[in-house]
């Protein structure tokens, strides 16, 4: 098979155009092209130019050897044409190795993506996982989530965004693409899975696929159910509260939970999520090697999705070919005292709705959420400023405190709890006041600018002003006017913002072996995913689950 790339049509092609545009851009015979199969497809919305839709594919040719290398000489240098890719993905030990029994039965903590493919994949080499659960089952978790956003359930600080099974991912858009490069089977093995486990199988095709909120809530049962189906165990309701640690050594013996009682493992996986910040504290005490790492915060903003379509497609805006458009936007701020800084747009949501996302008492944190279908009526994206650790350490309990960014976002959590009223409702102002530096007209705020703040629990007019650092909201009144530059509109009487959003990544990092990918100072112990620092949304979380559960697997076959 050989893989083409980089094919243009138009929007409105037909069927049989693209067979034809192969033929020609590879200057085949009719009937020399057996058959194609989409590998990706995306869109090509340049401003200036018609839309275009670009195919990547894969191609069964009617040649012979000799044929086919003269293409191949023809097409030499051209990086559109070549082989396929093998894209298989082959496990570490075959599958069902590890089924003697002869092993301790490795633990992992955490039921978010990483951490739930961490066991499918021990799961599936024979090593019959326990998955520990803080948080409830997907089902009762949505209740508790749904209830408390809708104002009809207390907060639960077990039960909520940020906690349960699934993790902070399935109350989102479900995106399921990285700006991180991995290999091609690690991807597909994802993508392969969550289709066998209930998602559209488009996600293998497209070029920004996600999965949506309501069709998460499917995928991690399916998940669950898959790894249940070959020997692992689920355990929902199960806090890990500490390490047993070998005397001298710090080897992993096993944990100790909330209720009291112990298990007994030589090899844990630690997929607790970025917002776990009481494990964090219980791994610091347990002497357990951690260091802080930049993240970002800022604001949510929403615009009437429309708006976004036309600013992205212009005309072609509401072709069904296209859905809800979505953006990408970053600027380098050049004002006095700005110079480093940076504000870009974070896990932006069409068609989707801003929600609650706090996993305190006492707190306000906003995120993005999108259904697969995308038909809200607006869109909303983060807009964050990277923040140091120079920035972080003022609010440390001593010098060089890991948890120093922990309490960052805390502080200004605790201030938007504040600046809603005390009630979970989040502080809104519209961008024209946010940039002019007027104070809202309390509950009225948004009212009648053309958008409808969708955030849940609900909002409430205040000066955002006193829920960031300064120098964010400096940042951020410097980078609006230029992201109206590049979509019109994007801060006209149409625009709303929300704070705040301080849950970007994790504020820490639990430093790791590169090869055996344990930690620094507790053999035994596997940290992965966005809790550790080791990645930044569900794609990426789920391949280092991948690779953990590969090095668990090794460790045990050497044992």
């Amino acid at each position: 098979m050989l893989r083409l790339s980089e094919l243009k049509l138009p929007l409105d092609h037909g069927e049989a155009e693209l067979p034809a545009a192969i033929c020609w851009r590879l200057r085949l015979r009719p009937g020399q092209l057996r058959d194609h199969h989409l590998v990706k497809r995306s869109v090509d919305a340049r401003r200036g130019k018609p839309i275009q839709l670009v195919y990547s594919l894969d191609l069964v040719l009617d040649l012979s050897e000799r044929e086919q290398e003269r293409l191949l000489q023809r097409f030499r240098g051209d990086p559109h044409l070549r082989p396929s890719p093998d894209s298989t993905y082959h496990p570490v030990l075959p599958a069902g190795s590890g089924s003697n029994g002869t092993a301790t039965r490795p633990v992992v903590v955490g039921a978010g993506p990483c951490g739930y493919f961490a066991a499918l994949l021990l799961a599936q080499m024979g090593l019959r996982p326990l998955l520990l659960e803080r948080g409830p089952a997907v089902k009762q978790r949505s209740a508790d989530t749904f209830g408390f956003w809708k104002g009809q359930l207390p907060f639960k600080p077990e039960s909520n965004a940020q906690f349960g099974e699934g993790g902070a991912g399935t109350f989102s858009d479900g995106k399921l693409y990285s700006q991180v490069s991995e290999p091609l089977p690690y991807c597909r093995k994802v993508l392969e899975e969550l289709v066998a486990a209930g998602a559209n199988p488009e996600i293998l095709t497209l070029h920004h696929p996600h999965i949506g909120t309501f069709k998460l809530a499917t995928v991690v049962r399916g998940l669950r159910q898959r790894i249940e189906a070959l020997g692992g165990e689920v355990r929902f309701g199960s806090r890990v509260e500490g390490l047993l640690l070998a005397p001298g050594s710090r080897r992993v013996q096993g944990v100790r939970l909330a209720d009291g009682h112990t298990i007994t493992t030589t090899a844990v996986v630690l997929a607790v999520g970025h917002s776990a910040r009481d494990t964090f504290l219980r791994l610091e005490e347990c002497g357990v090697a951690l260091e802080p790492k930049p993240f970002a915060i800022g604001l949510r903003i929403e615009h009437p999705q429309p708006l976004i379509d036309r600013a992205r497609w212009g005309e072609a805006a509401g072709h069904p070919r296209l859905g809800a458009a979505e953006y990408k936007l970053v600027h380098h701020c050049r004002g006095p005292g700005l110079k480093g800084r940076s504000v870009y747009s974070f896990c932006m949501c069409p068609g989707g709705l801003v929600v609650g996302a706090t996993s305190e008492a006492g707190a306000v944190v906003t995120n993005g959420m999108s259904q697969h279908s995308r038909n809200e009526r607006n869109a909303n994206s983060g807009l964050v400023v990277p923040v140091t650790l120079e920035d972080v350490r003022p609010y440390g309990r001593f010098e060089d405190d890991p948890l120093a960014g922990v309490a960052f976002q805390r502080h200004w959590e605790q201030l938007a709890f504040a600046a809603g009223g005390g009630t979970y409702q989040a502080p809104v102002q519209t961008v024209a006041n946010f940039l002019a530096g007027i104070d809202p007209d309390g509950q009225g705020e948004g009212g009648s600018t053309g958008v409808v703040a969708s955030y849940q629990p609900g909002v409430r007019g205040a000066n955002l002003g006193g829920c960031l650092p300064p120098y964010v909201m400096e940042a951020l009144r410097e980078a609006l006017p230029a992201f109206e530059g590049r979509l019109p509109g994007f801060c006209s009487s149409s625009a709303l913002l929300t704070g705040v959003e301080t849950r970007t990544s994790s504020p820490v990092r639990i430093p790791r072996d590169r090869t055996s990918l344990e930690s620094l100072n507790t053999p035994g112990l596997y940290p992965g995913g966005e809790g550790a620092g080791y990645a930044g949304g569900i794609l990426s979380a789920a391949i280092d689950g991948i690779k953990l559960a590969e090095q668990v697997a090794l460790a045990v076959a050497q044992s």
